[in-house]
């Protein structure tokens, strides 16, 4: 029998398609399976997913006056940016938590925005609480930046590397403070009180360091008051006796406010300076009549910046009221935080530390930056005094 030629070239076709779809199966075997894409792509999903950004403070009791200010500034500067396609097409949401500006409270709040996986905190207001809370964050490696908490050792320490502010520490507070006594008011003998605790009682000590450098100046009385006391009169009798002309306080409004109401009822017209933690309209509203005179240092007013007439006629539409204490700095910090986000495209904690630090940001404090300790760069204080009721500032 003879052999066709054109049956010899059907087998050879055959034997090669069916080698081909022999080697098409083994490869399909080999992909995995469309679950496990989906698995892989999980990671990548969720990093695209929204930037969370924690506001921390006392959003209740006496001092939620001081914290209130801060998720409104951070609820206008997110729906603004929310509404120009987030940061990089990602949406931004706000992670609220209360730690009434109590340390104790303060550690469970960290916990708790940490379990909700934010990316940036804006907290806390307290330095006695911001500082109970930046060890977690450390841990986490979350960046936190304070609009208000001033005690020095937040950024001067190198213990929280991962902590920023807007406001100035309170040494260069304490200094203004002695600085207007002995060379603007001319005065010579001066009490230092304070709270007990880390913002007033930090601040005193500078205070009193600083008198005690300068010969002009002596300290006649220096002591510490319970806070949340009913009655100061035996330490308003203390001052009274000592002979001074004036009190630097380290502390907040409630308890200020209290010391000033019972030394005026004394006939007592000895001066009364304090802190950022008393100029609060607040302690204007508390103290009443006997809140006319005093002094507080503050933030520099920058009511004259066009992006802090733009933020403020932004909190008088939305919430029908003039804003409160570091609504500004609260402001500023939160673009400071997006900022950084925006140029790196990143929330890693490396990555937005170096851009904190090398990129410029303008806002309504003015155009800032943060130096190697996380303070901020072009921000201060000024002296205040309550005039007909309201704070106006001493030239």
């Amino acid at each position: 029998m003879v052999k066709h030629p054109f049956r010899k070239s059907l087998v050879l076709i055959f034997t090669i398609l069916f080698a081909c779809m022999f080697l098409f199966a083994c490869a399909e075997e080999q992909k995995p399976a469309p679950e496990a894409k989906q698995e892989a792509a999980a990671p990548a999903e969720k990093e695209m997913g929204a930037i969370k950004i924690g506001v921390a403070g006392p959003h209740s009791g006496d001092l939620a006056s001081y914290g209130i200010p801060t998720i409104k500034a951070a609820e206008l500067v997110v729906e603004k940016r929310n509404a120009m396609n987030g940061i990089n097409g990602r949406k931004i949401e706000l992670v609220v938590e209360d730690d009434v500006c109590k340390p104790e409270v303060a550690a469970n709040t960290a916990t708790k925005v940490v379990g909700d996986k934010v990316n940036v905190v804006l907290g806390h207001i307290c330095s006695g609480a911001t500082k109970a809370a930046l060890g977690i964050y450390k841990d986490s490696k979350i960046i936190a930046m304070s609009p208000s908490a001033t005690n020095p050792a937040l950024t001067q320490s190198g213990d929280y590397p991962n902590f920023y502010r807007t406001i100035a520490s309170d040494d260069a507070q304490a200094q203004l403070e002695v600085a207007f006594a002995l060379d603007k008011l001319k005065l010579t003998k001066l009490a230092v009180l304070h709270d007990k605790g880390d913002y007033g009682k930090g601040l005193a000590e500078f205070a009193k360091g600083f008198l005690e450098k300068d010969p002009r100046g002596e300290v006649v009385l220096y002591e510490g008051i319970t806070p949340g006391a009913v009655d100061y009169s035996a330490v308003v009798q203390k001052i009274k006796q000592s002979g001074a002309e004036a009190v630097i306080f380290g502390g907040y409004h409630p308890e200020a406010s209290k010391i000033v109401s019972q030394m005026r009822k004394k006939a007592m017209d000895t001066i009364f300076i304090s802190d950022d933690g008393v100029k609060d309209d607040t302690f204007i509203k508390v103290a009443g009549e006997y809140a006319e005179g005093v002094y507080a240092t503050g933030p520099m007013d920058t009511s004259q910046n066009p992006m802090a007439i733009e933020a403020v006629e932004a909190h008088k539409k939305k919430y029908g009221e003039d804003p409160g204490a570091f609504f500004l700095n609260a402001y500023a910090a939160s673009l400071a935080l997006i900022n950084a986000i925006e140029k790196t495209g990143s929330t890693d904690y490396d990555v937005l530390s170096g851009a904190l630090k090398s990129e410029w940001v303008a806002t309504p404090l003015g155009i800032i930056k943060f130096d190697e300790r996380g303070d901020a760069i072009g921000v201060g204080f000024a002296m205040y005094q309550v005039q007909n009721g309201v704070y106006v500032e001493i030239k």
